[in-house]
């Protein structure tokens, strides 16, 4: 087995524990939540087969469905963001395209990509799952009130985790 597959099992392991155990109960202000899980999924990399990768986001959304003793509410919203990858990716093609089997990240790809990779995935993504949850639209403002909120959230919580664990060691 070589590192990549061995890293990948370690990242998930580490994700969602870290999520069920730590992040869970780390809300702003009641309405800003911080679902870090999902870098997980969106740093995968981008040659990866699209039925794995559905099935990654079924797995992890389904640890993280068990800590939070949520239905499959977090299953749904990962496989969503998983099946719609796969196009965004398509659709922010760099020139010159991708690299073969290299995850997305800041210092490959530059901050300005990489936002603009994550944000409208991570939206998707808190969409679902706050819209699931609510079961209507009865709280429709709030619902997008913690959508926005946590989203936000989410995203500096990436972008910090990108900066301090995933830099290249150039000199």
């Amino acid at each position: 087995m070589t590192a990549k597959p061995i890293f990948q099992i370690t990242s998930f392991f580490l994700y969602v524990l870290v999520q069920g155990l730590l992040l869970q109960n780390v809300v702003a202000f009641d309405v800003a939540f911080c679902f870090a899980y999902v870098a997980f999924l969106l740093c995968l990399p981008v040659d990866s087969n699209a039925l794995l990768l559905l099935g990654m986001g079924f797995l992890t959304g389904l640890s993280v469905d068990i800590f939070y003793d949520s239905v499959g509410m977090h299953a749904a919203a990962s496989v969503l963001i998983m099946f719609v990858r796969n196009y965004w990716l398509n659709t922010i093609t760099p020139q010159g395209g991708y690299d073969i089997g290299v995850a997305p990240n800041i210092d490959l790809n530059g901050w300005q990509w990489f936002l603009g990779y994550i944000l409208p995935l991570i939206f998707l993504h808190h969409t679902a799952l706050f819209f699931i949850e609510s079961a209507s639209f009865s709280l429709f403002w709030f619902t997008l009130l913690k959508v926005f909120a946590s989203t936000i959230f989410t995203v500096i919580v990436i972008v910090i985790i990108q900066f301090l664990f995933y830099r290249s060691k150039r000199y």
